[in-house]
Order: C-alpha cells, then structure tokens, then sequence
C-alpha cells in the first residue's frame, strides 16, 4: 500500500447553497481540491429549488446556470469516489455549515455517508490566531498576502483554503496538525465578544446567561468554553 494511502489524507472543500439552513436550503455547487493526488472535483447541482436573489447576489449562480445540472443524488457517489480512503475533508466554517448541508443532501439522496474525519479551519484560526480581530476566509487571505480570486464560487474558495492552511499551519504533518485541533484544551480566557481576552472566571454571570439563551453553547466550535465555564461554576450543566 502506498503511503498517501496509509497516511490521514487532507481535501478541502466548499459547498455554495441556497441558504444558511441545512435543514431547508439545499447545495447548489460543491468542490473539493485534493493537494496529495493532486486532483480537483467541482460541480454545479440543481437543488429543485428555486435559488433565492439573496443567495445568487453573494455566489453569483443563479437558476439557469443549474438547470440543466445534476441532482446531489447524482453525484454523491462520485464525490464519495473522489475522497475515498482515509480522508479528511477540510472546509472553513466546517462544523457550524459545510459538514451539515453535505450530511443532509446524503440523506436526501439516500446514499450512505461516508466515514470521513473533519477539520474547521476557522477554528484553528479562532485557536491559534488569537491575535488577529478577524478570521473569514478573505480576511485571512488578506492577512497572508495571497491573490484574491473569485471569492464566494467553490473551487476559487477551496485553491485559497489552501494556501491560508499551509501559512496557518506552516511545516506541521497533517495528521499533527488534526491532533492538535482535536486535542482537549482549557480556555482561560474569552475568546470572541466584547469580553473577548477577559479571565473565564471573570465573565459576568449575566453575560454568561445572555450567551446560554443565544443558543452559543450548542455551537460545537463552543463546547471548549462551555466546558470552562462549567468549570468555574458560571454555567449549569
């Protein structure tokens, strides 16, 4: 067997849809750039709904330019082709969006979903850049220096994905780099919001509260600070 076969495999990928709900919206392009192999994957899906103006004027893909395009059924396998073995599919904003929708439209489509692993950029970048105000995908790519493209279409996204994660992560092996996301840590201080640097043990306990009826605590890119304020007695279990 081939090492880039033994070896955790990283793919990046980025999905375009027709709304921010996974439940409802549907994906209207996907693609995926495999940097081991060396391959892209890119496809515009027709997700028998109409795609709103508000979404079109954000990715520019609009009704006809989908019409005569497949259904995600028809490409869940070949997507599933292209990222097989021992995969890591890698996406910015990855377990608050991209990993929901592509879950949803395997279950629509009725194809088995894959045992893939996954890696959130942003929260690598939320992690271990706490020294920049920002971190979407176009402010980073800013901050690294590296050419704007067509942001907001697929494939342009995930060339740049890239590039931003080999700056973020500089010479680390892959699989390092997805132990050290993945790896436990204990928050010591806030780390967004107009508290953001502040002591976990100094937070407000209105604050607190504010943040546990927001529904904060059920986003998985939180659970570290759930889990610190637990900790400190700021938050009921």
């Amino acid at each position: 067997m081939s090492d880039h076969q033994n070896k955790l495999r990283p793919i990046f990928y980025d999905t375009e849809t027709t709304g921010v709900k996974a439940d409802r919206d549907r994906v209207i392009e996907i693609a995926a750039f495999d940097p081991v192999l060396n391959k892209t994957f890119e496809k515009l899906i027709n997700p028998g709904i109409p795609i709103p103006k508000e979404a079109s004027d954000i990715h520019h893909i609009t009704d006809d330019m989908v019409a005569s395009a497949p259904s995600f059924k028809e490409i869940a396998i070949e997507f599933s082709e292209f990222c097989e073995g021992n995969v890591c599919l890698i996406a910015h904003n990855n377990d608050a969006f991209d990993v929901h929708f592509l879950k949803n439209e395997y279950a629509r489509a009725e194809v088995p979903f894959p045992s893939w692993k996954f890696f959130d950029t942003l929260k690598w970048a939320r992690r271990y850049r706490t020294d920049l105000p920002r971190h979407t995908l176009q402010f980073l790519r800013e901050v690294y220096g590296i050419e704007a493209n067509n942001a907001h279409r697929a494939l342009d996204d995930v060339i740049i994905l890239h590039k931003v994660f080999e700056f973020m992560t500089d010479d680390l092996a892959f699989e390092d780099v997805y132990a050290l996301l993945n790896k436990p840590r204990e928050l010591q201080h806030m780390p967004f919001g107009k508290h953001q640097g502040t002591p976990i043990k100094q937070l407000p306990k209105s604050y607190v509260t504010w943040l546990s009826g927001s529904g904060a605590f059920d986003k998985p890119e939180n659970q570290d600070l759930k889990n610190a304020l637990v900790k400190h007695g700021l938050l009921a279990v």
